[in-house]
Parts: structure tokens; C-alpha cells; sequence
């Protein structure tokens, strides 16, 4: 009996464990949360081709266009005058830069003149009597000679007789031997060629300067020329007399230039050519870095976006029905930020913007901008 009742309230606990856990079980809730589709907002444009102006950039230092590299051609001491020879000197056109001490051989070039007008006197009464139709120019002549001053070219000899008489004393050989010295006196004197400005000094007043020495350099700060490297693909499309805007580094002022030479030859280390463009601004200095911004040509049926837009193989992001997909390009032209492309259809809706993540098939909800920069009010397509 007892082994029975115990075996009964064991089958009924059994059923009761199996029951409270059915319950247990069928209490628990199952339900799983539904996903949540992520919409993204994304910025784009609808596609219009038309002509897209081809601009290559270029950069470079600006040079004087006039530079004037001072030497000495003779020897002796550095005078001072009334402007220092400093860096940073004005000197106004035909003004002294640099003089020489000449005295000595100013002396040697005033003996020179002394002996040439010996010479002339010494002929002059053998002309009155052998050739008086010449006597009266030689004599104008010998009036006129002054030994301070350059010496007078010679009368024109016009006949044989005269040229022999006159060859024949040696005045010939006096008078190129006298302009031959004063040719070297004028090389003790640097006078400047065009308004300037002293950029650099390599010698100061009372150093003995030696023929061949460097004393500086002088330039023209009027005018300037921008040396550019440009691609040879674009040297057929570069035009002398093309004016060029030119910014500084900081991107705050700008300048006006004109392409005035192009080089024939291309560098063969990096297949451009050189293209020199002028420019002149009373606040430009030699030295300065400009970017230069050339009008190459203009792409027909083409747009013009970032260049991170651009994908990998060639392709572009676009948006259709509220979806991503893609579609091949043509890229025709980069730049620093941006690419022209072509055969981009019209009426294409294209991003504007990178989208971080973005693949195909990707749902999106468009913030459309127009044309002019503005944008539209978000829709949801």
C-alpha cells in the first residue's frame, strides 16, 4: 500500500512539473522587434551638360623682367656717392650706381687727346696750302675739339687725296686709339639703365674692386614675369597675349597678366612646357608665389563635379527612384578638386555630395539643390 501511494504521488508531481512548465513556456513572449529601415538624406542635382571651361592651374615665383647683374669691367677703389650702395637703394634712369676711381687713367686718356690735337695742328698749315677746298672743315673741326669733353668723330673724308694726307700722319691711328680709351674710361662709371631698385650689394664704398668682380644686381620694378610649367597636352590651346588672373597664396588679391612667350621645346624630365606671363602691380615684389589660372578651352556636353565623387572604374553615384545606383563616365579633364565629365545623360540625377557608406541599392531620400548653389526643401521619393 505504501509503495503504491508513493508511486502515485509521484507520477502526479511529474504532471504537475510538466504543466507549470507548459505555462512557464507559453508565458514567455516571442515577439521580436521589427527592423527599422535607415533612410539617409543625401544631396543631389539633376545633370544639365553644356560647356565647361577648361582652366589649367599653375604656380611659380615671380622674376624681374629687367634684371641687370652688375660687374666690373676695370679695377680700382669704390667711390661713395650720394646714395649708398645698399639693398633696397632707388636709383632713377641714367643716375650713377657704382663709380669707379678713375683719376689715373683719366689722366692717360687726357694725354691721349693732347697728343691727338698735336697731331691735327701739326697738319693744318700743309692743308691750306695743298688742299685748301678741305682746310676750312679741318679747321671748324680743330675749333671745335676741347680736350674735357668726348672727342668729335672726324670730319667725312670725301675724296682719296684726303683720306691718304690724312691716314698718312697717323691721325686716323690717334683718333681710334683716343676712343678706345675713353670707351674703357666709361666702365669706371655704372649708370642705371631704367628706374630701379638695388636688390643686391656685394660691395661697399672704399673696397678695391678687381675686373670680373660682382657688385650686385639691379632690377625693374615695374614689370615682372611669372614662369609657369604647363602640360604639353594644352600647348596648342596657350595663345601669347592671353590674359591670365593670378592670385596670391592667401587667395586675397588678385592680378591681372598676359601670356607673353612660350617656350618651343618641351622638358623631357616632366613633358611640359614653359609659358612666361607678365605682370605688373606696384604691390607685387620678385620673389612672390602666384598662382596663375590659364583659360585652356571649353568641353562641349560635358559637367563639371568634385573629384571625390568620382569612383573607382570610372563610375558615379546616382539616384534613382529613391535608390543608388551607378553608371559609367568618361572623365576628360582633372584638376585639383574637380573633373569634367562626359556622357553623363540630361535630366540624371546625380549626388552633389560624398555620402559616407553609400552602395547600390542603397534607399535614400533626396535634398535636391538647384543650379544656382540654393537648395530645395527635402523631399521623400
Amino acid at each position: 500500500m505504501r509503495k503504491s501511494i508513493l508511486s502515485i504521488l509521484g507520477v502526479l508531481i511529474i504532471v504537475a512539473s510538466v504543466f507549470v512548465a507548459k505555462m512557464i513556456i507559453d508565458s514567455k513572449s516571442n515577439a521580436r522587434p521589427k527592423a527599422e529601415k535607415i533612410v539617409k538624406t543625401v544631396f543631389a542635382k539633376k545633370v544639365k551638360n553644356g560647356k565647361v571651361p577648361i582652366i589649367v592651374p599653375a604656380n611659380g615665383n615671380l622674376k624681374a623682367k629687367n634684371r641687370l647683374e652688375l660687374y666690373a669691367e676695370v679695377q680700382g677703389v669704390f667711390r661713395g656717392g650720394s646714395k649708398l650702395f645698399r639693398p633696397g637703394q632707388k636709383y632713377s634712369k641714367g643716375e650713377s650706381i657704382i663709380r669707379i676711381d678713375a683719376s689715373e687713367y683719366k689722366a692717360n686718356v687726357q694725354s691721349a687727346k693732347s697728343n691727338l690735337y698735336n697731331e691735327l695742328t701739326s697738319i693744318m698749315p700743309d692743308l691750306r696750302l695743298d688742299y685748301p677746298e678741305i682746310f676750312p672743315k679741318w679747321q671748324a673741326y680743330l675749333s671745335g675739339f676741347n680736350i674735357e669733353e668726348t672727342t668729335p668723330k672726324l670730319p667725312e673724308m670725301t675724296s682719296e687725296k684726303e683720306k691718304f694726307f690724312i691716314s698718312g700722319r697717323g691721325i686716323l691711328t690717334t683718333y681710334y686709339n683716343v676712343k678706345n680709351l675713353e670707351q674703357r674710361l666709361s666702365k669706371y662709371r655704372i649708370s642705371a639703365p631704367f628706374n630701379g631698385i638695388l636688390t643686391d650689394a656685394l660691395v661697399t664704398e672704399g673696397t678695391l674692386i678687381r675686373s670680373g668682380q660682382k657688385l650686385g644686381e639691379f632690377i625693374n620694378t615695374d614689370v615682372y614675369e611669372l614662369e609657369v610649367s604647363i602640360s604639353k597636352k594644352f600647348s596648342d590651346l596657350l595663345r601669347v597675349g592671353e590674359q591670365v588672373v593670378l592670385t596670391n597664396l592667401d587667395k586675397v588679391n588678385t592680378y591681372q597678366g598676359k601670356v607673353t612667350r612660350i617656350n618651343g621645346s618641351v622638358d623631357q624630365a616632366t613633358q611640359t612646357i614653359k609659358a612666361y606671363i607678365e605682370v605688373r602691380d606696384s604691390g607685387l615684389r620678385e620673389g612672390m608665389y602666384l598662382e596663375a589660372n590659364l583659360d585652356a578651352k571649353e568641353e562641349a556636353n560635358a559637367i563639371e563635379i568634385d573629384r571625390n565623387l568620382l569612383l573607382e572604374n570610372n563610375r558615379i553615384f546616382v539616384v534613382r527612384d529613391s535608390i543608388l545606383d551607378m553608371i559609367d563616365v568618361e572623365p576628360v579633364y582633372f584638376s585639383n578638386k574637380k573633373v569634367v565629365l562626359k556622357n553623363v545623360p540630361d535630366g540624371l540625377t546625380i549626388l552633389s555630395k560624398p555620402v559616407i557608406g553609400a552602395y547600390t541599392g542603397m534607399l535614400v531620400k533626396q535634398y535636391q539643390e538647384s543650379e544656382e548653389g540654393k537648395s530645395s526643401n527635402p523631399t521623400n521619393e
